[in-house]
């Protein structure tokens, strides 16, 4: 698990930096292409979504306790 938040990580940070051997490691971890198709996927949807978030300013859930 530690291997794939590296990349999500990286893939985060800085996407240009990420190539084929970050899908080797994950690859060597275990992780099959379906799987970091999909982990690339839920990563950047989720950055894009928060980037479209902080861009038009929405601001954080209340607290509902």
């Amino acid at each position: 698990m530690r291997a794939l938040c590296d990349y999500a990580v990286k893939l985060t940070r800085d996407p240009a930096s990420v190539g084929a051997a970050d899908a080797d490691a994950l690859r060597a971890h275990g992780w099959d292409d379906a799987a970091i198709h999909d982990a690339i996927q839920v990563v950047s949807y989720f950055n894009y979504i928060n980037r479209i978030a902080e861009a038009v300013g929405v601001e954080d859930e209340p607290d509902w306790t």
